[in-house]
C-alpha cells in the first residue's frame, strides 16, 4: 500500500522532515488546528516509529492524547507491555511518562496527536526503539 492509498479521513499531510531526526521510518505531518489545542494528524509508513520521549508540562498540562484514525500501530509506555492501536482507539499518556508510537511492522498507521495546554509545556526526545524488541511485537494481522 502506498501512501496515496492509504484510506484514512484525515490528510495525510506532509514528510515529517523536521522531526526525522527522532523517527525510524518515514512518517508524515497535517496539522488540522492551531489555537491554544494544536491537532495534528501524524502518519507512519509500516515498520516507522518515534523514539522514546517524554511529554512535561505543569498546571494541567503536557497530557498527550492519541486517537488512531488508520491503519494499525503500537503505543507502549516504558516498564509496560506494548499496545495494540487499532481505529477508534484512544490513549492518555500522562505528562512525564517516558513512552513511543508508531506502525506496526506491516501496515500504514495514523493518530490524531495533542498535548494539553498548561504552563511549561516541552517534549523531551530520547533513544530510538530498540530494533529488536520492536521485531518481536505482533504483526498486523496476529492477535495482539
Amino acid at each position: 500500500m502506498t501512501a496515496g492509498r492509504f484510506d484514512q479521513i484525515f490528510p495525510i499531510g506532509e514528510k515529517n522532515d523536521a522531526f526525522a531526526q527522532y523517527f525510524t521510518g518515514q512518517s508524515y505531518l497535517a496539522p488540522l488546528a492551531s489555537g491554544s489545542v494544536p491537532v495534528s494528524n501524524v502518519s507512519f509508513e509500516p515498520g516507522c516509529r518515534n523514539n522514546w520521549h517524554i511529554h512535561r508540562g505543569t498546571s494541567g498540562g503536557g497530557d498527550q492524547i492519541l486517537l488512531c484514525t488508520a491503519g494499525s500501530g503500537w503505543y507502549q509506555a516504558e516498564g509496560e507491555e506494548a499496545v495494540s492501536m487499532e481505529p477508534g482507539t484512544v490513549i492518555r499518556v500522562p505528562a512525564g511518562t517516558k513512552h513511543w508510537h508508531g506502525a506496526k511492522a506491516d501496515s500504514w498507521f495514523s493518530h490524531l496527536a495533542f498535548i494539553t495546554p498548561g504552563e511549561n509545556v516541552s517534549n523531551e526526545w530520547l533513544e530510538p526503539v530498540d530494533d529488536e524488541a520492536y521485531g518481536q511485537l505482533p504483526k498486523k494481522g496476529a492477535n495482539a
